[in-house]
């Protein structure tokens, strides 16, 4: 499809007009980017022809989605569910540094009224 840049994928949406399936991807880009904001990639839908009944063998026709589009919609949500992974990870850290600058806060002043008790004997 020609993603160069899947880090930069914001989100997606899969619609489905007549016989084709239609992918939008949709991208965070950077401020004074040239490169477009979005993309619509079009997939026709694969018609086959299935035996309904073998005795008189009536067939039936079924659409079914293009193994291509399944394939990106694969590779878009394992890119989605890193992406989540990762911002759960950068939260996490956030967090346990907040907390090590609060045990760190607390032990200066530990440290300092002992300083002060020293000070006064």
């Amino acid at each position: 499809m020609g993603v160069l840049h899947p880090q930069q994928i914001d989100k997606y949406s899969i619609n489905s007009i007549a016989r084709t399936d239609i992918l939008r991807i949709v991208y965070d880009r950077p401020k004074g980017s040239v490169l477009p904001l979005s993309r619509t990639y079009k997939f026709p839908r694969i018609q086959k022809s299935s035996v309904v009944d073998s005795g008189t063998l009536q067939t039936e026709y079924v659409l079914e989605t293009d193994p291509a589009f399944r394939g990106a919609l694969a590779e878009l949500q394992e890119i989605m569910e890193a992406k989540g992974n990762n911002q759960d990870v950068a939260s996490a850290i956030l967090e346990e540094l907040r907390l090590l600058e609060e045990d760190i806060a607390l032990r200066s002043d530990y440290i300092k009224t002992l300083a002060g008790k020293i000070q006064k004997q």
